[in-house]
């Protein structure tokens, strides 16, 4: 491949990943056709890119990005497909899922980028699988800070209820 090519192909990996929050770096060798097929279709459905590049060509579009991914670059080793989402934890949910229900080991996590953390090693699935994205932090918040406030409104309305059934039994005797 003539280096122009490589120059053009790295930008375009560098403008894919500038264009998504997050992603994830997995090993698919080994799925045959049809599995690979499903696999294409599920990320599809589920609005995540899938795409299998060359860890070199990776490595420089990571490289030229202004984050520091050195952190996972002792990932890329063997055959590497991208899984990007803007949704952190829709590509660990795939992954778990399309291994359960292919009878598949595969696709593995080798590594991901996900709410500005690194994390590396297929053991790091079920943690990703669990993180919240800001959105979902930011309403468990707010509905922290209206249940007390739910209470008093509900206490206060049923209150007034009793106090006018009362009010209403005394006044009919």
């Amino acid at each position: 491949m003539k280096k122009e090519d490589k120059s053009v192909i790295i930008e375009s990996i560098k403008t894919t990943l500038g264009s998504y929050n997050h992603f994830y770096l997995t090993d698919s060798e080994g799925l045959n056709a049809e599995q690979t097929s499903k696999l294409r279709k599920a990320c599809y459905n589920k609005d995540i890119r899938l795409l299998v590049v060359k860890n070199k060509l990776l490595i420089k579009a990571l490289e030229s990005n202004e984050t520091d991914f050195s952190p996972l670059f002792g990932s890329l080793k063997g055959s590497t497909a991208l899984l990007l989402s803007n949704i952190g934890n829709e590509p660990a949910k795939l992954i778990k899922e399309f291994s359960k229900t292919n009878k598949t080991e595969k696709p593995v996590l080798k590594a991901a980028f996900v709410e500005q953390s690194f994390y590396v090693g297929a053991n790091q699935l079920e943690a990703l699988i669990h993180v919240k994205s800001k959105n979902e932090l930011i309403a468990d918040v707010i509905a922290l800070l209206q249940s007390p406030a739910k209470n008093v409104v509900s206490a206060l309305q049923s209150g007034g209820t009793t106090i006018h059934g009362v009010l209403k039994t005394l006044s009919e005797r």
